[in-house]
């Protein structure tokens, strides 16, 4: 419940800034969604192996920015990324997230 209302008064993140300060952006659907299309640069790393992919993030030492095709995997990817010590943002549908960083 907490977490519901801090996101509903959470300032906007700047995800256009973010990318040009160096950002990672990590699609975490499926492999076969990734080619379907996808954000140019982004990195493919389906959520049911970002916890074992976390540290290799980590050690890059960027802002992680997730999406997906809704919203759901991509948030689900940053509480993992968060309790590992990542900074990373739910950037939501990848196809959203596209158009706010262009």
């Amino acid at each position: 419940m907490f977490n519901l209302i801090k996101n509903l008064f959470a300032a906007p993140v700047d995800y256009k800034s973010l990318v040009d300060a160096g950002a990672i952006i990590v699609d975490v659907r499926t492999v076969a969604e990734f080619n379907s299309g996808h954000i140019k640069g982004a990195i493919n790393i389906p959520v049911d192996v970002i916890a074992k992919k976390a540290n290799e993030l980590k050690q890059k030492g960027k802002p992680v920015i997730t999406c997906c095709r809704s919203g759901a995997r991509s948030g689900m990817a940053v509480s993992v990324l968060t309790k590992a010590g990542i900074e990373a943002y739910n950037g939501g549908a990848w196809n959203a997230l596209q158009r706010q960083i262009v």
